[in-house]
Order: C-alpha cells, then structure tokens, then sequence
C-alpha cells in the first residue's frame, strides 16, 4: 500500500525526529512575542516560509496536539511564527473557527452541515473546508493490577462503557481472557468530559459494530450512562495511569509512560494491537466523501481485515478556501504547505500517528496552495 511504504520511510528518518511535546502557551496568549517571517526556502526541512510572520492562534482536536507541537517546534525555528494552539477539544475548535477566533482549527470529525454554514459568515466569499493531515489509532488503554495483556471485542467494550459490565472478572471478558488471571475489581470508565472528536470516533466504532450494546446516537459530546470524565486525552490517559482498575480511550501518542493498551477481537484471525502499522491499514480502506476542496473522509470500522485496527481517526485542520484574514494568511499557507508536505508528513510515525494515504494528501496540497 502506498500508506504503507510511507510509513516505512517515515520510521527511517531519524534525522527529523522530535523528542518530547514543546510547551506552548495557551491560545490567546498576547505575550509570546512573534519573529519576522523569511522569504525564502528555510534550511530546516526545507520549510517554504515565503511571507510568513508574527503568530498564529489555533485551538480544537487534542488527539493530534503531539503531532502540532512536534511539527510547530521545525516550522517556528525556520520561519520565526509563533503558533499558539490550545488543543481544547474538536468541539471547541469548530467553535472558536466559526466565531471567526482563530486561523485554523483541528477536528476529528469532518465540518457538520450547520457548521459550514456558520463558517460562511467568517470566510468573505467561500467557507471552512476539512483537510485531512493527521491519522492514528484510538487506543483503549487499561491499568488493572497484575495484568498485562487485554483482549476485549466490540460487545464487550460496549457494555463496559455502557456502564453494563462492572467488574474485571466479568465472565465476558474471562471467556476473552482465558489465561488471564482476571481479580476481582471494580471497573473505572473514563470517557471525555468535553466535546470531542475522539468521542465522535470511538463511539461510530461501536455504534458500527455493537449497536444492540451501545444504543446511542454518537457524536462529539459522551451520551452513554455511567463512568467518569476527564478533560483532553492527556486528561483521560492520566486517570487511567493513576487508577486501578481504569480503562479510557484517546490516541496512541497518549498511551505513555507504562500505560497498557487493549487489543481488539476483530473477527480477524487474531486480536488486533494498536499500532501505527495496523490503523494504517484501516485507514487505507477510507473514501473521499466530502466534495470540491473538502475532503472529508469514511471510515470503515466493522472491517475485519487481518492486522487492521479498526477504531481509528483522522484529524482534519479546517480553514476557509477564500476569505482567510490578510494578517494570517501567508503564515497559515506555509504551516499547512509543511505540515501536509512529504517531510511534515513523515514527523508523524516518529510521534505515534499516521500520514495521510498519498493520493489523498496530494489533493491537500493542491488545495491550501489555492486558500486565498
């Protein structure tokens, strides 16, 4: 697969690879001071800056923050733009783009409808597009006390996060589970107390295949009943890592320091891990369904292909076609043309997350060269 070469030569580029998660202050901050833009190709990765200057807000998806920070830490050392994203959530994002707050947002669920409607109003003449950048695995990760290998199937999680399954040594899990030594232990579901994309994401993977168990609509903000909340996936992954007897889900790039993740009974002949080499397979499977320069992508997520890990997303960063503010522009361009770029896009496997397929982040390319 073409995702897949790509993912092999992103594991080979050590020369790029970013150590750790750069701080950044909080979106809004107006004390972070920006530096002159250059004009012309920065040495550092090749960063095109062209007319790039001053700084950027940004806010929305905290699934694909890990990645920003890595990829703002390159771009801000060549081209002097500070990039404050806040990473507050997808739903704060979509709002703060639609209110006209920021230059561009990420979401993990594509533009609704009436979303892109609102954006109309804050891109003179065009509206919000969805540019999908960022892929990966949403991993469930686990702490449960002398456990270290879980397989769980759709069903099962289901009824965890539905606040059905209640204890570790549930006969449903036992049966998944045989030579695990399950104890006796309440279960800690924590889910996302905001608004979410990877909410959004998590909860279609069950509604695709465990409807009967989790009989909800879905979207960004949790429906199900039952469990506990945490702000951001580093909130989540945090309880998690702190609680016995915790299971939570967020994006691989989260599931650090010690903390276990589930593998997942597809149907396959065997269970599915989460990593960057099966979600790629998953999202290989993904349709353009978004028209004009939207590409808003469908995933499959009852697929049962072997290796594929189906409870995946894709971070899209929105911005208007036409209409983006004069101040911003010229540094928005340059950090989507380095982001969406054959070096932006390798950063991501060193960070836990998948590039975008090649057919489809060629079609990106095209389209923020375009953005006026």
């Amino acid at each position: 697969m073409k995702l897949q070469r790509m993912n092999r030569r992103a594991l080979t580029l050590g020369a790029l690879a970013v150590s750790g998660a750069l701080a950044l202050t909080a979106c809004g901050s107006d004390d972070t001071g920006g530096g002159g833009g250059a004009t012309s190709t920065a040495a550092a990765g090749n960063i095109k800056c062209d007319d790039a200057k001053g700084q950027l807000l940004a806010d929305g998806s905290s699934a694909q923050k890990n990645a920003i920070d890595a990829w703002v830490k390159q771009f801000s050392a060549a081209c002097g733009v500070q990039i404050n994203y806040k990473g507050g959530g997808s739903g704060a994002g979509v709002t703060a783009f639609t209110q006209g707050q920021v230059a561009f947002a990420g979401s993990d669920s594509a533009l609704k409808p009436e979303e892109v409607t609102a954006s109309k109003k804050i891109c003179s003449g065009g509206q919000g597009i969805d540019l999908p950048m960022v892929g990966g695995p949403i991993a469930v990760g686990f702490n449960v006390s002398g456990v270290d290998k879980l397989t769980l199937d759709a069903p099962t999680l289901a009824k965890i996060f539905n606040n059905e399954i209640t204890n570790w040594n549930d006969e449903a899990i036992k049966k998944l589970n045989p030579d695990v030594d399950l104890p006796n232990l309440k279960i800690q579901a924590f889910h996302r107390s905001d608004e979410s994309g990877t909410t959004d994401n998590f909860t279609k993977y069950l509604i695709a295949t465990a409807k009967s168990d989790f009989p909800y609509e879905g979207g960004k903000a949790w429906q199900a009943k039952g469990g506990q909340s945490a702000p951001q996936s580093s909130g989540v992954a945090q309880q998690v890592k702190q609680t016995n007897g915790a299971i939570g889900y967020f994006e691989l790039s989260y599931a650090k320091d010690g903390i276990k993740t589930v593998a997942l009974d597809t149907g396959a002949g065997t269970p599915v891990e989460a990593t960057i080499d099966n979600a790629t397979k998953a999202i290989s499977d993904a349709k353009v369904v978004g028209t004009g320069n939207d590409y808003a992508l469908e995933l499959n997520y009852a697929t049962k292909a072997e290796g594929a890990y189906p409870m995946v997303l894709v971070t899209y960063e929105i911005v208007c076609d036409k209409g983006n503010k004069a101040d911003t522009l010229p540094a928005t361009k340059a950090f989507l043309r380095y982001i969406a770029s054959e070096d932006g896009q390798k950063i991501l496997a060193e960070n836990d997350y998948a590039p975008i397929p090649d057919d489809i982040i060629a079609k990106v390319r095209t389209t923020i060269e375009g953005l006026s």
